[in-house]
């Protein structure tokens, strides 16, 4: 095992609040690894090309993440495009894949609908360490769909990095439920005027899962938006720490962000950490932020179960009508649907 310190957060809190960055057990990678050979794409008519910028990412997993992508990358995609675009990359990792270190590029011009699949065909532990970078032109509407099926053994390294231009609108709707290890950076750079960013999130933790989730953006242009709305359900032992960071730019008159994160624990063993923050050094300008946690409400349970329906149904029900609104936004109805069975199948 090879232990790393990872994600931190871009302005440094007390040692005390344990969340500056998270420490893994990850696994030893080796020298040489066979390209990834399981990755299905879909598009309309855009070539898929191999060959991507690959410049550093601004905060990124870490720099020992960075380097490995770029000396053992084993799935490269590059899009750009001038179309509108549906775009589907499914992932599906097994006993001949167990390792896929990639790099996604999207330059668009253009409305998209873009959905990334990571999915295991074993119980073995895999390994994934990737970037995604969007590029969002003046006036384009994106949509990204991202869900995390990997088992429960596997580590999942991701990082994810757009530029929104003028009158740009991108949409981030992130299903996490796999991995021992999930640990996401999520950084936006709203530079255009009136440019829009939002990020919907779904994540759940069982046994003895990490989750650690780094979302920052950085509004630059005037009248710009952000939105970044969580909700989550931890038990056993699982742990979730979520870093939250809105910071208005110099130049960012009149622009808007909020941050909200809801996690119900459903053991009394599972633990949840949250550091909303809001960073400012522009007037005129409207930010918020809410953070809870808290056990699922007994009278409520006690109300579902008096109508037949056991306790672990009950919390199902529970957990799925929080999610709801944020599983609505997944741009597919089959895929939705396998999200809700997910959801059952891992709080059974």
């Amino acid at each position: 095992m090879n232990t790393i310190k990872i994600n931190e957060t871009p302005i440094r809190t007390s040692r005390n609040f344990k969340i500056n960055n998270i420490t893994i057990n990850a696994p030893e990678i080796p020298e040489k690894i066979n390209e990834f050979q399981n990755v299905q794409i879909t598009t309309q008519s855009t070539n898929c090309e191999e060959t991507v910028e690959n410049l550093p990412f601004t905060y990124g997993i870490g720099a020992e993440q960075e380097a490995e992508i770029t000396k053992l990358t084993n799935n490269k995609i590059s899009i750009k495009t001038d179309k509108k675009e549906n775009i589907k990359i499914i992932y599906t990792f097994d006993e001949q894949n167990k390792y896929l270190i990639n790099n996604i590029e999207f330059n668009l011009k253009e409305d998209a609908n873009i959905i990334i699949e990571y999915r295991t065909n074993t119980e073995k532990e895999c390994y994934h360490n990737g970037k995604i970078k969007v590029i969002a032109n003046d006036n384009a509407n994106v949509n990204v769909t991202i869900v995390n099926f990997l088992n429960i053994a596997s580590t999942h390294l991701e990082a994810v990095e757009n530029e929104i231009k003028n009158s740009a609108n991108v949409h981030y709707t992130v299903m996490d439920f796999g991995g021992k290890y999930s640990v996401t950076n999520y950084y936006s750079n709203l530079i255009g005027e009136k440019a829009e960013n939002e990020i919907n999130t779904v994540y759940l933790g069982a046994k003895d899962q990490v989750k650690d989730i780094n979302y920052i953006a950085e509004l630059r242009g005037t009248k710009t938006k952000m939105n970044m709305e969580l909700q989550g359900a931890l038990k056993d032992e699982s742990k979730k720490n979520f870093k939250g960071t809105i910071d208005f730019k110099k130049g960012s008159k009149k622009a808007k962000g909020t941050e909200n994160e809801a996690c119900m624990l459903l053991s009394d063993k599972a633990k949840s950490l949250a550091l909303p923050m809001l960073l400012c050094t522009e007037e005129d300008v409207d930010g918020e932020h809410s953070t809870s946690s808290g056990k699922a409400d007994e009278k409520e349970l006690f109300y579902i179960m008096s109508r037949g329906l056991s306790r672990n149904e009950a919390i199902k029900l529970i957990v799925k009508a929080k999610f709801y609104d944020l599983i609505e936004k997944v741009n597919d109805e089959k895929l939705k649907q396998e999200v809700i069975e997910e959801i059952d199948r891992r709080l059974d």
